[in-house]
C-alpha cells in the first residue's frame, strides 16, 4: 500500500459548507444485499468496449485489470516483478522461462495453464506495437509442460520483460485459450479471467453500470502489493461503476454517500469537496497523464506532412490546458513525445507548442502546401471531461489559420468506435481526435504506440506509414546503454516532430476523490480495486 497525501490545506470560505445528504433524487444506484460489501465508483468515462486487446481506451484498460491477470507486473518504482508466473533468463540473453505460479484459476474453475499463456501472448503481440516489435525477434514461443512457457528470441533484445510488464495499453492481460484463439478483428464474447474479481455480464448496462465481484478462489502472491504487482487481495464483495458524466452530481452523490469514489475530478470543483472533512482527495499517478492529437494519415488534409505541420503550427499546448485543468498548479507544457518528467524527455522540435502557437506561420505553410479547403472533422467526446475541451480549443485555432473544421460532437465510446474505421472522413471517417495517455503508456519507443510507422495493418489509429520511424525505434531497442539510447530518442523526437506522428499537448495530474470510509488505494498509472477496504 501506498501513503500519500490526501488533502490540501487550502480550506477558505468553503471550509465549513455543508453538503447535501441523502439519497440523490432520480439517481437509481443498485442496493447490494446487506451481507456484502459493496465499493461504488464513477470512473472517468462509462464502458463500453470490453476487450482490452482491441483497443486501449484507458477505461477498458481498468476493466482489464479488474477481472483479468499478467505473466509479470511492474511495481510503483516501474520495475518488472512476477506476478502470474516466475521466471528465469539464460545467460545469452535469448532464452526466457516462465513458470506459473500454483493454484491459478480461471473464472470458471479450470486450471490456467501455459497453452492459455501462450495463446495470450500470441493474441496481445499481434495488436501492441512493442509485442509487434518483439516478434519480429522471437524465433521460437511454446509451452513445453501445463506450467511452463519458453520465449526463445533469434537475436538479444532488451523488453521483453518490460513489455510483459508495461501496465499500460496494451497490457498483455492472459485469457483463456478459447477465447485467445479467435480470430483477429473479431469481437470477444466470453469475458473469463483470472483476476481478483469476474465481471457480472448479466448486471451489465452498457455506458450506464459494470458490476464486478469478488472472485472466492484468487490465490494472490505473498508479497505487499505494488503498482499491478504483489499481493491483489479482493477486500470488498462488489465493486460496481455508475456512470455520471455530470460531476456535480457525482460529488454529490459523494457527500452522501451514495457513491464512494470519483476517478477524476475538475479541478474547479475540487474546493468543494475539500471542504466536506468526511472526503479526501489525492493524485494517484505519479507521472501524470499527456494530453494529445492525433491526425488520420490516409486521407486529405493530414495525408500531407506539411499541411499536419500547419495545424501542429496553430496549436496552442496553454489555451488547450487552460482548458482542460485551468489551475497551473496541475499541469505543465510538454512537447515530448516521450512525456515529460520521464526519463527519455527531450523537447526537440516543439519550440511551436511551447510558445503557444505560430498562427503566421501556420497560414503561410497552408498556403504553400496547397490546403483546397477539404473540411477537417474532428471528433468530440462530450460526456468526458478530461477529453471534451481539446477538440473545441483546437478547431477555434486550425478555423483562425484558415482550415475548414468540421466539429463532430459524440460520447466517448461512440469516438471508441469510430477511431477504428479506415473510411474516408465524407463517409463517416475522421481526421482528427483527442486523448490522453498516462506517462507510461508514451516513455519510450517501443511502447508508445503513436511512434509505430506499420500503416494500416499495424499501425495504430492513425496508420502512418513511416519505415524510418520503424527504424529508429529498431535502432533503439537494439541500443547499448542509456546515453546511446538517448541519443536515439532525440533522434525519434525530431522524427515525430517533422511527420507530425502526434501532437503533444501537455502534461496534467488527475485529482481523484473519495469517502473517508476508504483506504488502501493503489497509486499507479491504473485505478485499481483490490487492496481497498470500506468500513461501514
Amino acid at each position: 500500500m501506498i501513503a500519500f497525501p490526501l488533502r490540501h490545506d487550502t480550506r477558505r470560505a468553503l471550509a465549513r459548507l455543508a453538503l447535501p445528504l441523502g439519497f440523490i433524487a432520480g439517481l437509481a444506484l443498485p442496493c447490494a444485499a446487506t451481507a456484502q460489501t459493496t465499493l461504488h465508483a464513477v470512473m472517468s468515462s462509462s464502458l463500453r468496449a470490453l476487450d482490452p486487446i482491441a483497443t486501449t481506451a484507458q477505461i477498458t484498460r481498468n476493466h482489464g485489470y479488474m477481472i483479468y491477470d499478467t505473466l509479470i507486473g511492474m511495481d510503483e518504482h516501474f520495475e518488472p516483478k512476477p506476478q502470474m508466473a516466475d521466471w528465469t533468463v539464460s545467460d545469452d540473453k535469448l532464452t526466457y522461462t516462465f513458470t506459473l505460479r500454483e493454484g491459478l484459476k480461471w473464472h470458471d474453475g479450470a486450471p490456467v495453464t501455459a497453452k492459455d499463456c501462450l495463446a495470450s501472448l500470441k493474441r496481445w503481440a499481434d495488436y501492441d506495437v512493442g509485442g509487434q516489435m518483439m516478434m519480429d525477434y522471437v524465433q521460437r514461443l511454446e509451452a513445453t509442460d501445463d506450467r511452463t512457457l519458453v520465449l526463445t528470441l533469434a537475436k538479444p533484445y532488451g523488453y521483453v520483460l518490460q513489455l510483459l510488464a508495461k501496465p499500460s495499453s496494451v497490457a498483455a492481460f492472459m485469457m483463456p485459450e478459447r477465447v485467445a484463439t479467435l480470430p483477429k478483428g473479431k469481437p470477444i464474447t466470453d469475458y473469463t479471467g483470472s483476476g481478483p474479481f469476474v465481471f457480472n455480464a448479466g448486471e451489465f448496462d452498457p455506458g450506464n453500470r459494470v458490476v464486478y465481484e469478488r472472485f472466492a478462489d484468487y490465490v494472490p502472491r505473498q508479497e505487499p502489493a505494488s503498482g499491478t504487482s504483489g499481493g491483489k487481495v479482493a477486500k470488498v464483495d462488489r465493486v460496481e461503476w455508475i456512470n455520471m458524466p455530470d460531476r456535480m452530481t457525482a460529488i454529490n452523490a459523494l457527500s452522501s454517500g451514495d457513491i464512494d469514489f470519483i476517478e477524476q475530478l475538475p479541478i474547479d470543483l475540487l474546493p468543494v469537496v475539500e471542504a466536506n472533512p468526511e472526503l479526501k482527495t489525492g493524485i494517484l499517478s505519479s507521472l501524470g497523464y499527456m494530453t494529445g492529437g492525433r491526425m488520420n494519415f490516409l486521407y486529405p488534409p493530414f495525408d500531407n506532412p506539411e499541411i499536419r505541420r500547419a495545424a501542429m503550427l496553430a496549436m496552442n499546448q496553454e489555451d488547450v490546458l487552460n482548458a482542460l485543468v485551468g489551475n497551473p498548479e496541475y499541469f505543465r507544457k510538454c512537447a515530448s513525445v516521450f512525456g515529460c518528467g520521464t526519463q527519455l524527455e527531450t523537447q526537440e522540435g516543439g519550440d511551436a507548442l511551447l510558445e503557444g502557437g505560430h498562427g503566421d506561420e501556420a497560414r503561410a505553410l497552408l498556403k504553400k502546401a496547397g490546403y483546397d479547403g477539404t473540411p477537417v472533422v474532428i471528433m468530440q467526446p462530450t460526456d468526458v471531461p478530461s477529453q471534451a475541451p481539446q477538440p473545441v480549443v483546437v478547431a477555434d485555432a486550425l478555423r483562425k489559420v484558415g482550415f475548414n473544421v468540421d466539429l463532430q460532437p459524440m460520447d466517448w465510446q461512440t469516438l471508441v468506435s469510430k477511431r477504428a474505421s479506415t473510411a474516408e472522413p465524407s463517409k463517416g471517417g475522421w481526421n482528427l481526435f483527442f486523448t490522453y495517455w498516462n506517462a507510461e503508456t508514451i516513455w519510450n519507443p517501443v511502447v508508445n504506440p503513436m511512434l509505430g510507422g506499420g500503416g494500416k495493418e499495424k499501425a495504430w489509429f492513425g496508420w502512418p506509414t513511416d519505415p524510418e520511424m520503424d527504424a529508429l525505434r529498431t535502432k533503439f531497442a537494439t541500443s547499448i546503454g542509456e546515453a546511446e539510447q538517448k541519443a536515439v530518442a532525440v533522434d525519434i523526437q525530431k522524427r515525430a516532430m517533422s511527420q507530425v506522428s502526434y501532437v503533444p499537448l501537455g502534461m496534467y495530474s488527475d485529482v481523484s476523490a473519495w469517502s473517508g470510509q476508504l483506504s488502501g488505494l493503489m497509486k499507479g498509472p491504473s485505478t485499481v480495486f483490490w487492496n481497498v477496504e470500506k468500513s461501514e
